[in-house]
Parts: C-alpha cells; sequence; structure tokens
C-alpha cells in the first residue's frame, strides 16, 4: 500500500504532460545595459523547458523596484508562471522582493523555504535570500537568486510542485 502512495505522490507532483506557460524575468543592473550575457535567465528557461513548461515572455529589468513591478505585472497578464531570477540578496539596490511583494494579492512561504533549506544544504549563504513567492490573480511569481548556479538549484529544489500549484489557481481542485 506504501508503494502505491508513493508512485501516487510521485505522479501528481512531478512533471506532467501537461503544459503550463512562464516567462522569465532577469532583474540585473549590468545585463539591463548590455555589459554583461544574461546567464541566468537562459538556464532557467532551459529547466522549466525540460519540465514541460512554454516559455511565452522573456525580459530584462534594471534592479529599480518600479522596473521590476512594471515587468512583474506585464509578464504575469502573458503567463501563469512568472518567474525572476537576481535582486533576492541584502545588497541596497537587491529590491525584486519588495516589488513582488507590491504586485502580489497573497504569499506562498512554503515555496521559498523549501528553496532555502535546500540551499542551506550546499551554502551557508542561502540564508541571506530575501526571495518570495506569491499570487496575483491565476499566476504565481517565484523570485530565485541571480547566480545561474543558484537560480538553477532553487528552481529544482521546487519545480515537481509549481504544476499542482498551478492547477489548484486554475481551479483544479481533487478535493472539490
Amino acid at each position: 500500500m506504501k508503494r502505491t502512495a508513493t508512485r501516487q505522490n510521485r505522479k501528481m507532483f512531478s512533471s506532467t504532460p501537461e503544459t503550463f506557460t512562464a516567462a522569465v524575468l532577469t532583474v540585473s543592473d549590468s545585463s539591463s545595459r548590455g555589459e554583461r550575457a544574461d546567464l541566468s535567465g537562459p538556464a532557467v528557461i532551459k529547466i522549466l523547458a525540460d519540465h514541460n513548461f512554454r516559455i511565452v515572455a522573456t525580459q530584462v529589468a534594471p534592479d529599480d523596484r518600479t522596473h521590476i513591478e512594471n515587468a512583474l505585472l506585464q509578464l504575469s497578464e502573458k503567463a501563469q508562471l512568472v518567474v525572476s531570477t537576481g535582486g533576492t540578496g541584502v545588497a541596497e539596490r537587491d529590491v525584486t522582493p519588495e516589488a513582488t511583494r507590491a504586485v502580489c494579492e497573497r504569499l506562498v512561504e512554503g515555496v521559498v523555504e523549501r528553496m532555502r533549506s535546500e540551499g542551506a544544504k550546499k551554502t551557508p549563504l542561502a540564508a541571506l535570500s530575501r526571495a518570495v513567492c506569491g499570487l496575483r490573480g491565476k499566476c504565481l511569481i517565484l523570485n530565485l537568486p541571480g547566480s545561474p548556479a543558484g537560480a538553477v538549484d532553487s528552481l529544482q529544489a521546487v519545480i515537481d510542485i509549481l504544476p499542482h500549484a498551478l492547477k489548484l489557481l486554475a481551479g483544479e481542485t481533487p478535493h472539490s
């Protein structure tokens, strides 16, 4: 019996053949000015595509709260999932969490708790992440760190639960 339950849980939380839409926002002053190639955005896109997400938009914004808020608002109208990378640390210009909170109606704390918990297994610096996850309408917005490795590790820590969250947001509640 336990074996069947485990199989069902894996099926429910693993990547499904169903396709969800996603948008990726890279937050970086240097990338927005064209001074440095964006490595995190493409790394995040690869993980999402590997898990059957259809990328419908990408954008690069400077570390500026107004720019980030506007980008999140635009992208949340286009996709079921908006993933940002960058601006989640403790530096003065790291304002992605504040911008995300400003556009979200509710927060989903457990998602980022899981990312930080998994990240702490690799580096104590994971505790410095101020990333948030929240809901805007039927869109889930998720902040990831700016480094390609940190973004990939954080996304991989939660990628299998995102389809279930998106189904719930779409009104597909198995207990209703």
